[in-house]
């Protein structure tokens, strides 16, 4: 059974380890500056450079909620494939611990997000069993940038225009930080996987198979 943070039974230890990672953000003191790593790609806290930094609707979601996060920029040059794996690449992250945002249409013209990591590919029948659905296939683009916002390439769980069901792969469950888009190509956000959950309203499902 998928698991969702408000869940009973089992989800009731989930949202106690969510209430014990919150606790320990808050208890830490915000961060003044930001810091270039050795791969140069910036990374920011919610002390922003604005200037530099792209007000997406994304950003502006989490800076709202005062939800812990980093921003990382890097070079959005011409991607050799997959858009995911080409950020994870320049910004020298674990493929596992990138997420795709990936947008599906279930047989009664609904749309759910799925979050996938760029190392493995989503399962739509998996996803359709989530959701109760018969079946899932990918949306049509022009629907998901007109629904979400966002333009391909650069669609961001979160500061949807419309918010829609989403669903993140149980791989998630076990990192301290997962990495989404942060709404353009370029642009890339680092969070706590129950801070999204909680943001997007998400339940974690198997949904994903590897590559």
């Amino acid at each position: 059974m998928p698991i969702g943070v408000n869940d009973k039974g089992v989800g009731s230890s989930i949202r106690a380890a969510y209430r014990l990672r919150q606790a320990r953000i808050k208890s830490r003191p915000a961060p003044s500056r930001s810091r270039v790593p050795d791969d140069g790609a910036t990374i920011a806290s919610r002390a922003i450079d604005t200037k530099r930094t792209a007000m997406t609707p994304a950003v502006k979601t989490l800076q709202a909620a005062g939800i812990a996060h980093e921003i990382r920029h890097y070079e959005a040059g011409e991607a050799t494939g997959d858009y995911g794996i080409d950020a994870a690449k320049r910004l020298g992250l674990s493929p596992d611990e990138v997420f795709k945002t990936l947008v599906a249409e279930t047989d009664a013209h609904a749309l759910v997000v799925a979050l996938v990591p760029v190392s493995g590919r989503l399962n739509l029948k998996k996803l359709a069993a989530t959701i109760k659905s018969k079946k899932a296939v990918m949306a049509n683009p022009d629907r998901v940038e007109k629904t979400t916002g966002y333009v391909i390439g650069g669609v961001s769980p979160l500061g949807q225009k419309k918010r829609l069901e989403t669903i993140i792969d149980n791989s998630a469950k076990r990192l301290l930080q997962m990495h989404v888009s942060g709404g353009r190509r370029g642009l890339e956000l680092s969070l706590e996987p129950f801070s999204l959950a909680e943001l997007t309203g998400a339940r974690f499902a198997d949904i994903a198979d590897a590559n």
